[in-house]
């Protein structure tokens, strides 16, 4: 009866993961393609870097607050509720960007769009934090099932992100602005209903903190991973954001072409994501050789972003190319980095509350986004994408600085007072 009990509970687990799974792929998918819509669409119109870069600030700004609030609001009131907020802001945000006329002015257009961002920022983080503690109440305390899934999870996410970026292009391509963002409602409507049927209501529901005091007392390890986490995702978008797009846009790739290729390096990123644990020793307590991973790791990381960068400054030909195949060995490295470190915040997590530990830690994920994101249109417009290189390497430097800090034994993750 026992045995019959824990197959019926584990097929629930599992059934419970793919429903969440899925749910995000579909949110990822347009969530990619909005990027490059708005990217090739405002840069068609003559919008500079830095302009560009401001259409996405509100976007990330927004994030911080949003997993701050969303991770409590989960514990509070349960997971899938919060899923289902997410997928609907994410509706109303497109809609609102698709009321956008070609005849308003440029002051205006840049305020709507940052508006609308911002809503889509929200929402993309709402659902990002309810969809990853979904995974880690589903996984339990099992080290390898939860490296396995959150690793399959976080891989397969940044595929379908990727698949969006190509989609973005293509919709553009064949339906305009306004014509896109009506399919990807549609798209985003369906998967609402389908959450909203088929995911448990309560799913994640705990007593959530009762005061600021309560809900920032973090662990070191959450506290050390969240400030990590800031400069590597900083790294990342201080290129990926504007200055590789605009670069190869300005060098003459067309918009199938930009997009093609941020979509093959970002699915290429989310299936060494997936394949994370292969490359990672695993441990039975879940920590002893993962977090050395992460120090390892980030070094590599470090070293290979100032190697482009070198390799930038002593070609005066085939541009390109460097940065193409830079950015593929750069894409790998990265893909394992952001895999341990997706594991390493929820087996830091406490269980009891991890909503609000997770909503904690892509909160920094934000900040490092909105960091990124300011510095690659500031950057590119000041120096090109030279500059943009440079950033992202002394923020992988300060990124493995502060792994170097990571606990390695649970009895190390005693939570903090704030």
């Amino acid at each position: 009866m026992t045995n019959e009990s824990e197959n019926s509970s584990r097929s629930k687990a599992i059934q419970n993961y793919i429903i969440v799974t899925v749910s995000y792929w579909g949110f990822t998918l347009t969530d990619g393609a909005l990027r490059m819509l708005v990217l090739l669409h405002f840069y068609k119109l003559g919008y500079s870097p830095f302009t560009l870069a401001f259409l996405f600030l509100l976007y990330e700004a927004a994030g911080v607050v949003a997993n701050l609030i969303g991770g409590w609001m989960a514990t509070k009131y349960g997971i899938s509720r919060m899923l289902i907020v997410g997928l609907t802001t994410q509706i109303v945000g497109f809609l609102m960007m698709s009321a956008m006329s070609v005849s308003w002015s440029v002051a205006l257009s840049v305020v709507w769009v940052v508006i609308a961002q911002g809503i889509c920022g929200v929402a993309k983080d709402l659902t990002k934090t309810a969809s990853k503690s979904a995974i880690k109440i589903t996984a339990g305390e099992a080290p390898e099932v939860l490296f396995r899934w959150v690793a399959w999870f976080t891989g397969s996410k940044n595929a379908m992100k990727g698949m969006g970026f190509f989609l973005g292009g293509l919709l553009l391509e064949f339906f305009g602005f306004r014509g896109a963002l009506w399919i990807m409602a549609s798209m985003l409507a369906i998967i609402l209903f389908s959450v909203k049927f088929s995911l448990p209501k309560l799913i994640g529901k705990a007593t959530e903190s009762k005061n600021a005091r309560e809900l920032f007392a973090k662990t070191k390890g959450i506290n050390l991973l969240a400030l990590a986490r800031i400069f590597l995702f900083g790294a990342r978008d201080v290129w990926f954001v504007v200055g590789v797009p605009v670069y190869l846009y300005a060098s003459g790739w067309a918009f199938t072409m930009v997009g093609g290729f941020m979509a093959f390096w970002t699915i290429g990123y989310g299936f060494i994501q997936a394949s994370a644990p292969s490359f990672v020793k695993r441990s039975h307590d879940g920590l002893s050789t993962e977090v050395p991973a992460a120090k390892l790791w980030s070094l590599i990381l470090s070293v290979v972003t100032c190697g482009i960068g070198i390799a930038l400054l002593t070609q005066s030909q085939n541009f390109d190319w460097i940065l193409v195949i830079g950015l593929s060995i750069f894409g790998f490295a990265f893909a394992v980095n952001s895999s341990v470190h997706s594991y390493l915040i929820l087996a830091y997590a406490g269980s009891e509350k991890a909503a609000e530990d997770i909503g904690f830690y892509y909160a920094a994920n934000a900040a490092g986004r909105f960091l990124g994101t300011f510095f690659s249109g500031a950057l590119y417009s000041l120096g090109g994408i030279q500059a943009c290189i440079w950033c992202s390497s002394a923020m992988l430097l300060i990124c493995w600085i502060t792994t170097l800090g990571l606990p390695i034994h649970i009895t190390e993750t005693k939570r903090n007072s704030f």
